[in-house]
């Protein structure tokens, strides 16, 4: 069994890799949705994809971690634990990525991006720009599952512990056997 096949594996024991009918928080439609915190809810498998992403980003300096809310929390604040680095994460308020709670991001220092899933890369885009706009810099992306099969690239320095393209349409291209299941919006983002 190669590498890949046991994620998978991992993601379907853990009931984290689901199949239906769902619209994913990017607004498209979709036949598979990853819902991370059902495989990160076990220590072992969090700590492993942690240390995935910890290793690769070890040789860079890197002062703060910070993830969207809601799903990339945890992971990200496993990266952070084993960084011994200090971790934020961003939400959203009105529509837009903020910070809130207290966070702050400084000027001039390294911030490592860390998400749960990506399919277009909207929500890690927005926290990208946040940074940027603190005056601090982006010196990577980590991604825990990355389902444009790695066609979204949002950082020259991007690892994704796996890569899996998941077919997902718009509204207007639903095919109709997809179109005649039930909708499950799992997702942690509410839809307009």
């Amino acid at each position: 069994m190669n590498n890949q096949d046991h994620l998978i594996e991992i993601f379907q024991k853990t009931g984290a890799l689901l199949e239906g009918h769902f619209i994913l928080t990017s607004g498209r439609h979709s036949r598979t949705y990853f819902q991370c915190a059902k495989v990160l809810q076990h220590p072992e498998y969090l700590q492993k994809f942690s240390n995935q992403i910890v290793n690769y980003f070890r040789d860079i300096e890197i002062d703060t971690v910070i993830t969207p809310a809601v799903g990339g929390i945890v992971l990200g604040t496993e990266i952070g634990r084993q960084l011994n680095k200090q971790t934020i994460f961003a939400e959203r308020e009105q529509g837009a990525m903020t910070l809130r709670r207290g966070f702050e991001i400084s000027p001039e220092i390294n911030v490592l991006v860390i998400e749960d899933v990506i399919t277009t890369g909207g929500s890690v885009s927005e926290v990208i720009d946040l940074v940027k706009n603190s005056g601090a810099h982006v010196v990577g992306v980590g991604v825990l599952v990355d389902r444009s099969g790695g066609k979204v690239k949002l950082h020259e320095k991007q690892f994704c512990v796996t890569e899996l393209e998941a077919v997902s349409y718009r509204d207007d291209e639903i095919p109709d056997d997809l179109a005649n299941i039930p909708v499950l919006k799992p997702g942690s983002r509410s839809l307009k």
